[in-house]
């Protein structure tokens, strides 16, 4: 019994070995195309490099990405820090109420009673 898994273990080992070698390339010609994929960042180790990063391809000139930071910057676009965020340029100062009309709106809605604080207020009673 032993022998016969021996020799279907070898003839399976051997029809791998042909069928590797089946679209004719050599070992140093895989080799070769591993090289040139790690070179160009196409191989990967683990969960953390999945999936590759793509290289970027721009038309843009170093000069031309230097001219766009530095008008981000000057728009308020760019930001350093979690402290900065969002930009200030990039939050609207859009048609809103000011701030006294919010507080008079909130003074208004004690005195009708819709106003409630914490859990012992909920539901406001004046309704």
């Amino acid at each position: 019994m032993k022998a016969l898994a021996t020799a279907l273990m070898v003839t399976a080992t051997l029809v791998g070995m042909s069928a590797a070698h089946a679209d004719g390339k050599t070992r140093e010609q895989v080799q070769q195309e591993l090289q040139a994929a790690r070179a160009a960042g196409q191989v990967t180790f683990g969960e953390l490099d999945y999936p590759p990063a793509a290289a970027e391809q721009t038309s843009l000139s170093r000069e031309q990405v230097q001219q766009e930071l530095q008008a981000a910057k000057a728009a308020g676009q760019v930001t350093s820090a979690e402290l900065d965020y969002p930009p200030k340029a990039a939050v609207s100062q859009s048609a809103g109420k000011t701030r006294e009309q919010v507080r008079q709106e909130l003074a208004e809605a004690k005195a009708r009673g819709e106003y409630s604080f914490g859990e012992l207020d909920y539901p406001p009673q004046g309704k």
